[in-house]
């Protein structure tokens, strides 16, 4: 069955980086588009950051553009979010996502929450002096 275990959470401080991975199994992982999305304290899932199968095309949220980079190693079933000047506004459950549909990638697929049907349990991300 499908698999996705989050790791590289923890404190940082603000102005500080932090990198999430994220370990897929069970899937074909080259396949599939893949996303990050984080939940903070009191509000709602949020999508932030998403790539194609191939790695060729890669998309973040507008909160944060200039501090977030996503990546994937597809011979090593791998996604990657790297976090650069975090801010306490960061400070949230962040999860790793499988698209369901093998013809997930298109921005209007990868931006859009409900395209995906797995998940993992998430990495807590705080940021905090």
């Amino acid at each position: 069955q499908v698999q996705l275990v989050e790791s590289g959470g923890g404190l940082a401080q603000p102005g500080g980086s932090l990198r999430l991975s994220c370990a897929a199994s069970g899937f074909t992982f080259a396949s599939y588009a893949m996303s990050w999305a984080r939940q903070a304290p009191g509000k709602g899932l949020e999508w932030v950051s998403g790539i194609y199968s191939d790695g060729s095309e890669a998309y973040v949220a507008d909160s944060v553009k200039g501090r977030f980079t996503i990546s994937r190693d597809n011979a090593k079933n791998t996604l990657i979010l790297q976090m650069n000047s975090l801010k306490p506004e960061d400070t949230a459950l962040y999860y790793c996502a499988k698209v369901g549909s093998l013809e997930g990638d298109t921005i209007d697929v990868i931006t859009t929450l409900s395209s995906y049907d797995s998940w993992g349990h998430g990495t807590q991300v705080t940021v905090s002096s």
